[in-house]
């Protein structure tokens, strides 16, 4: 694909107008892909103030950014002009520390989370060969609070917890959201695994069925309902009661009661699930997505909705 001297001066102006540039699936409060949600989450963590750029949109700087960076994927970090990479390698630098040399912030100094291996976990994860060489245990939180056990070589930045005799490396984003864990045995139909109980993590994103959506909306419940299509989208069809998410409201709810009801939809219940996923991260406790979406609110509620 060639690059239009147009599409070409648009991007280099993004980039030089901003020194952090973040190309990216949504914007920094409704990320809408899980690569951009992570990127935001290192950035977060090291800077407050950076630029994105949500390339679903506009198409012709979807596509225009692959070919400027002669990078296939999003999302793309710039910073200062330079172009870093997408989401394995500015995770290789946040880890490193090289990201916050590369945005001029000292990076903190972490403590240790406590942890606890039960004796029947400590018993089964010697059974897999963790600690051995090569078979180092590594536990992994993301931004979305999904846990991950697995064995593999020590990576550069990973610390390393001690719990019941048993070695556990987690990397910096991972350390600060897991002070306080269990990991534990749990039976499954599939035979024994493992099950991780995390005290800091913010309860589940619930799935809502239209009626009972309807039903709150009927009796006045304090709810706070978000459509996060496009524009265009929501021209075709919309739920009355919902507001737009942009990225100028999206800033203003971080202000919100924690406790807060929120409702997130979209066309089919995909696109809000990953924003309310966000929020949730964001530690919301009451988070919701409209399940089937704005097309199950029209078949099921509101048949004067027009379903596309």
């Amino acid at each position: 694909m060639s690059l239009s001297e147009h599409t070409r001066e648009r991007i280099a102006s993004l980039i030089e107008t901003h020194r952090v540039m973040l190309f990216m699936k949504g914007n920094r409060r409704a990320p809408q892909c899980g690569f951009s949600a992570r990127v935001i989450g290192m950035l977060e963590d090291v800077l407050p103030d950076f630029e994105t750029f949500d390339v679903l949109s506009d198409p012709e700087i979807r596509e225009g950014i692959k070919v400027y960076s002669s990078w296939p994927t999003i999302p793309q970090l710039y910073v200062a002009g330079e172009f870093l990479g997408g989401c394995d390698i500015v995770t290789e630098l946040y880890e490193s520390g090289e990201l916050h040399e590369k945005l001029g912030v000292p990076r903190k100094a972490v403590k240790p989370p406590v942890i606890r291996i039960t004796e029947a976990a400590a018993a089964a994860l010697r059974q897999t060969g963790a600690g051995l060489k090569g078979k180092e245990l590594h536990l992994s939180i993301d931004a979305q609070w999904q846990n991950q056990l697995y064995l593999g070589p020590r990576q550069p930045g990973e610390l390393l917890v001690e719990a019941n005799g048993v070695s556990v490396l987690l990397d910096r984003s991972s350390i600060e959201r897991a002070d306080g864990l269990t990991i534990d045995v749990v039976e499954t139909k599939e035979g024994p695994g493992f099950r991780i109980e995390n005290p800091n993590a913010p309860a589940e994103v619930q799935q809502l069925d239209p009626s009972e959506l309807r039903r709150m909306l009927d009796q006045h419940e304090p709810l706070h309902l978000f459509d996060v299509r496009t524009e265009e989208e929501r021209a075709q069809a919309r739920i009355e009661q919902a507001r737009l998410l942009t990225p100028e409201l999206a800033a203003e709810m971080e202000g919100l009661d924690k406790d807060a009801v929120l409702v997130f939809h979209c066309h089919h219940g995909g696109r809000s699930q990953k924003a309310a996923e966000h929020f949730r991260a964001l530690g919301f406790r009451n988070v919701y997505n409209l399940a089937g979406g704005i097309d199950a609110w029209s078949r099921e509620v509101d048949p004067k909705i027009p379903r596309y």
